[in-house]
């Protein structure tokens, strides 16, 4: 329905954005990788999708096409609905998760929450012949993250990000703490959020 959505960046998140077009806002819920490459932007064009179940209606979307195409792709399988796609781009990168797929590599797939033995395999097996043979997944450059400096309010937003993604507010907490504790505060907010995933 709606290929893609440019316009003013009235709010950023990472876990959502609202995109003002035409005196529009439109609330598109984004993944990790896409916020690490608009949060310094003050405009931007996202490859939407819309989905839509029962009573459920929401935008999602992507700054790369191939991220959006690998997405739809993902939930279209058993199993996998959109918050795991989200999650599934939370933890690793759009290169990972393809390089997963081909190389047969269920266990990384299995990392990430929401996602158990057999729905990895259920993922290798329906998509990796293709995205073998998909020209549109050629073989592209994952985006870089900058570290940032330290920030009181990385928590907080590394919090939010991760209670919107399912995890539970003492969890989430508790994994931050663990994090900067670990790795200290130069973590980008982006680094933080994947690293308390995994640690989840």
């Amino acid at each position: 329905m709606y290929y893609f959505i440019s316009g003013k960046l009235v709010e950023k998140d990472p876990t959502f954005v609202v995109i003002e077009n035409a005196g529009i806002g439109y609330e598109i819920r984004i993944s990790l990788n896409t916020f690490s490459q608009i949060k310094s932007l003050d405009a931007c064009k996202l490859y939407t999708y819309f989905y839509v179940k029962e009573d459920t209606q929401a935008l999602y979307g992507f700054y790369e096409p191939e991220e959006k195409m690998l997405f739809t792709k993902l939930i279209g399988i058993s199993g996998i609905g959109p918050s795991t796609g989200l999650m599934l781009f939370a933890s690793l990168s759009t290169q990972e998760v393809k390089e997963a797929i081909l190389n047969g590599n269920a266990k990384l797939i299995q990392s990430v929450k929401g996602i158990g033995a057999k729905t990895a395999q259920r993922v290798i097996l329906e998509l990796k012949d293709k995205i073998a043979k998909d020209p549109a997944f050629a073989e592209g450059q994952s985006a870089s993250i900058k570290t940032g400096g330290p920030s009181d309010s990385k928590r907080t937003e590394a919090l939010a990000a991760l209670q919107a993604l399912g995890i539970s507010k003492p969890v989430a907490e508790k994994n931050i703490t663990l994090i900067i504790k670990k790795y200290g505060n130069e973590l980008s907010l982006e680094e933080l959020i994947k690293l308390a995933l995994k640690n989840n």
